[in-house]
């Protein structure tokens, strides 16, 4: 048997019994607790109907408390495995979990105004020449200035923290840390925002677990 890792949890109580409860501990004697799926070890990462329940777990475990995501695939076959992958960011883990107690991730996906073309690798004679124009295409990408202000109006000051992220060449993000009490009012911003900007296509989701606000790269 291996377990599928969703999310580390602050409470122990946090995880039961929606999913199993798996200890990491690090330098913090009180430890935290990681959510773990039991599959067996032959049945694939990919299979449709692990994919399904790991979904269904993870927002059932979000419904009961806010947690840290953990990116689908990290998988393990004992408590000991699990520990001595994740002892080194528990003190970090935790530090976030006490501070965003509270809190739930959305997400506002926007097309980009004027999506710049992605760069075909045979055009460039390097790897690096390819890859710094990939980068130069994905943070190209702009919202319609009148709408991100609005959105900046709108839903910005509902929120703990947002960031603008760009993802790709041909969108841009807005994510946005709010107290779980305002989900509906941001949820209503949006659509207000539908209305006043009909041709805008984008996408506002979430709540999610703590993914972007948790992320060391973008501390």
């Amino acid at each position: 048997m291996k377990y599928v890792i969703v999310g580390v949890h602050l409470r122990r109580e946090d995880v039961e019994p929606l999913a199993v409860p798996l200890p990491c501990r690090g330098s913090d004697p009180e430890g935290l607790w990681l959510s773990g799926i039991e599959v067996p070890d032959d049945q694939p990462l990919s299979d449709r109907d692990l994919l399904i329940r790991t979904a269904t777990a993870r927002a059932a475990l979000l419904e009961r408390a806010t947690f840290i995501a953990i990116r689908y695939g990290f998988a393990a076959h004992s408590e000991r495995e699990v520990a001595t992958k994740t002892a080194p960011h528990v003190d970090r883990w935790r530090k976030l979990l006490e501070a965003y107690r509270g809190e739930v991730e959305m997400t506002l996906k926007i097309a980009a105004a004027h999506p710049m073309a992605r760069p075909v690798r045979g055009d460039f004679s390097s790897g690096t020449e390819y890859l710094t124009a990939l980068h130069a295409a994905s943070t190209s990408a702009e919202a319609d200035p009148l709408f991100r202000a609005a959105v900046d109006e709108a839903l910005r000051p509902l929120a703990v923290s947002s960031r603008w992220i760009h993802r790709d060449n041909s969108s841009i993000e807005l994510a946005i840390l709010l107290p779980r009490e305002k989900v509906e009012e941001l949820r209503v911003a949006g659509e207000s925002l539908k209305q006043a900007f009909p041709r805008v296509p984008f996408l506002l989701s979430g709540p999610w677990p703590l993914e972007v606000f948790a992320d060391a790269d973008h501390e």
